[in-house]
């Protein structure tokens, strides 16, 4: 059995020191933005103090501003890390864009609505990573801050382009007439309703809470909606 000689057994040990601190600093720095997230959801950005969310999560001050500089940096971290968790939870979009690049029929451009729109379902209704968020996105959608440019430039506007597409390729529609993005906002808003309306929704559908049951009820609905989108045109055109 060889044996580890004092120099290897120090280089190992720096490594563990290393990967020890850094999975510590990693840790501290979602715990500030945790905080963040929710102080930020409570209140507007000129209200909340950086002191606030450092008594928050237990971190002093300097170590607030060592991870984030200032108040509007965490602010737009906040932004990057919903941002990020959309991001790495909608690759089914990557795929209805090579679709739709390719060229792809009615029906196929339907199942790749579907497929998206369950992705966001899954998202704005579903997920247990809501909570941490939802106040967040929801103030900036009716007092846009700081962070408005980055969630709608790199969430709300990719979402809504990829669903009107998809409804111009089901509708037959030119990707520059309204009618499609007008039934992409009214789509994406109905689920809308389950995320910054959650107590109003609970209270309309007599749940508890949405759970898989409750969820597959949401997305039975949303599904019939896709179902329908040109019937009607395709029926007045016989």
């Amino acid at each position: 059995m060889s044996k580890t000689s004092p120099a290897q057994s120090k280089v190992s040990g720096k490594r563990s020191a290393a990967n020890g601190g850094y999975q510590k600093g990693e840790a501290t720095r979602q715990r500030i933005l945790d905080a963040a997230l929710k102080a930020f959801g409570d209140a507007s950005f000129l209200a909340v103090t950086t002191r606030q969310i450092a008594e928050a999560a237990e971190v002093s001050l300097p170590t607030l501003q060592y991870y984030f500089g200032s108040k509007e940096g965490l602010y737009l971290a906040c932004a990057e890390a919903i941002v990020e968790h959309w991001r790495s939870n909608m690759g089914v979009a990557s795929g209805a864009a090579r679709a739709l690049k390719v060229g792809c029929s009615a029906e196929a451009a339907r199942i790749h609505l579907k497929a998206t729109i369950q992705s966001v379902a899954g998202l704005l209704v579903g997920s247990h990573e809501l909570a941490r968020w939802a106040h967040f996105v929801a103030r900036e959608l009716r007092d846009p801050g700081p962070a408005f440019e980055i969630l709608y430039d790199r969430l709300w506007r990719p979402g809504i382009e990829i669903t009107s597409r998809l409804i111009a390729c089901i509708l037959g529609m030119p990707e520059s007439d309204p009618t499609p993005r007008i039934q992409a906002l009214l789509l994406i808003s109905g689920l809308l309703v389950f995320q910054s309306g959650r107590s109003m929704s609970l209270r309309a559908m007599q749940w508890k809470k949405i759970g898989p049951e409750e969820f597959a009820a949401v997305l039975s609905g949303v599904n019939a909606q896709i179902d329908a989108i040109g019937v009607s045109r395709s029926c007045s055109s016989n």
